[in-house]
């Protein structure tokens, strides 16, 4: 391991994981502390400008997903993106597993990320679907699962790059939680700069009187009234 993956190893280590997994349960949603610093924010942020780094760029609005931009890196992830993900993976693996046994469903996932990533891949799912994101003033994210086949990890973590409320004010995560015979329930969440925030990608267990059920949710990020804000998304599966 370098210096760097040691770093990153004991900052996710380091977390409180059974009260994010109790506030993953509560709220499908959880904040960790801090993984990276704000100078590998910046490093990572100005990967934006490096076009090659990246399989294609997304405009929101031409598909009518909201208003900004985002790009999905290729395989040669960046060490830190690589790191994080490999860190993260074995923490939300618990989760998921146990998600997976009150639903009812099967848990495919093996205790290693290349394992995972591989069966991924064999499915047809072998592009990669790790993402900077990059929002103005005015921009926006609409509702939306980030589900790419029938090959799904149940979490991802989203990481803030700027500084709330100084680089940008406004451009809160959303999290909408879709309830049977009731109205919906939203979640709003500053991202704070290197900070991961945990949430659920498709839905969660939701305890009623015939035992647990799946809570449909969808994420999106509100207007951003002044500055820039960008953010890294790490997703666990890869996509189709």
């Amino acid at each position: 391991m370098t210096v760097t993956t040691t770093r990153i190893h004991e900052r996710v280590a380091g977390a409180d994981w059974a009260a994010i997994a109790a506030e993953l349960d509560e709220y499908g949603c959880a904040p960790t502390p801090g993984l990276l610093t704000p100078a590998e924010c910046r490093r990572l942020a100005g990967l934006y400008d490096e076009p090659d780094r990246f399989r294609t760029t997304v405009d929101m609005a031409r598909h009518r997903f909201g208003s900004g931009e985002y790009r999905y890196f290729t395989h040669e992830l960046p060490d830190l993106v690589r790191e994080l993900r490999e860190a993260l993976y074995p923490r939300l693996l618990p989760v998921a597993r146990d998600w997976a046994q009150r639903l009812g469903r099967p848990a495919p996932w093996p205790d290693g990320l290349d394992a995972w990533l591989s069966r991924c891949h064999d499915a047809g799912q072998d592009r990669s679907a790790q993402i900077l994101l990059r929002y103005g003033k005015g921009d926006w994210n609409a509702l939306h699962r980030d589900v790419f086949g029938d090959m799904l990890f149940p979490l991802q973590v989203v990481i803030g790059l700027d500084d709330y409320g100084t680089d940008y004010t406004g451009g809160e995560f959303l999290l909408v939680e879709q309830r049977p015979r009731a109205q919906s329930r939203a979640t709003s969440t500053p991202l704070q700069q290197g900070r991961g925030l945990v949430f659920t990608t498709r839905d969660r267990p939701v305890r009623s009187a015939r035992g647990w059920s799946a809570g449909a949710m969808r994420h999106g990020v509100s207007v951003v009234r002044s500055g820039r804000r960008r953010a890294l998304g790490l997703v666990f599966h890869d996509a189709a």
